[in-house]
């Protein structure tokens, strides 16, 4: 997907500046950028709450509810939708993570535990020196730490039923909880089609100038439609 980057011209001119400095496209964006912010927080919570989404009939109430063309609100709702999936998504993947970790540490749990059950086994015998095969986990201690490695063994145990404990009501919490996107402010999005005039009616750049399409909500008069900007700084052409 072609992405394009709008910034903020080296050296531009006094007369293209208004008393903030900042040029009409930048104010324009400016000000379009809360609309796009609450209209896709709004298709945001649609998305999460209904089973079954009709995107002609939200396209619809997004035009109706904040005064923007079809082309801007198919942008919103691309974004969003974009945003939600990714969300979903993430979502799943951290989960998996988890039950690895989760089926790691159990696998540990049951091997160690039966380590120590089967080394006290083998003490438990009378004549357990002279055994012909030896014991798993022979039973040691250490001058410097002043303690045993079956005592540090059982202390490891303890710490991974902790940590198992934490896991599986990670997972739980994960499982229940619902999902939350993150939507940035100062944010606009434009969604173009292959059969559209240059791929996209609504934003369009012909390496000197982008020409974008005027919402309604800030159209003053029926003849002004487009808003010019000349470009003499672009990043993020892909």
């Amino acid at each position: 997907m072609t992405t394009l980057t709008y910034c903020k011209g080296i050296l531009t001119p006094e007369n293209e500046l208004n008393e903030l400095g900042f040029t009409t496209f930048e104010m324009f964006l400016a000000a379009y950028s809360p609309i796009v912010h609450k209209a896709a927080c709004e298709t945001l919570n649609h998305l999460l709450t209904v089973k079954k989404f009709n995107k002609s009939e939200w396209n619809t109430y997004l035009q109706k509810t904040y005064n923007i063309n079809k082309r801007h609100a198919n942008g919103i709702i691309s974004d969003a939708s974009g945003r939600v999936d990714s969300a979903k998504k993430c979502r799943i993947n951290q989960i998996n993570q988890l039950e690895a970790k989760l089926k790691s540490a159990l696998s540990w749990l049951k091997a160690a535990e039966k380590q120590l059950a089967d080394s006290q086994k083998f003490y438990a015998k009378k004549d357990w020196q002279h055994s012909k095969t030896g014991c798993k986990f022979p039973l040691s201690c250490s001058w410097q730490f002043k303690s045993t490695n079956w005592r540090n063994r059982k202390f490891q145990i303890h710490n991974k039923k902790r940590y198992i404990y934490q896991i599986q009501h990670h997972i739980k919490h994960l499982k229940n909880s619902s999902i939350q996107v993150f939507v940035p402010k100062d944010n606009v999005f434009i969604v173009g089609s292959k059969d559209e005039s240059l791929g996209n009616v609504i934003c369009q750049w012909d390496g000197d100038q982008i020409r974008f399409r005027v919402p309604y909500c800030f159209r003053v008069s029926a003849s002004q439609t487009l808003l010019t900007a000349r470009l003499r700084l672009l990043s993020g052409v892909g």
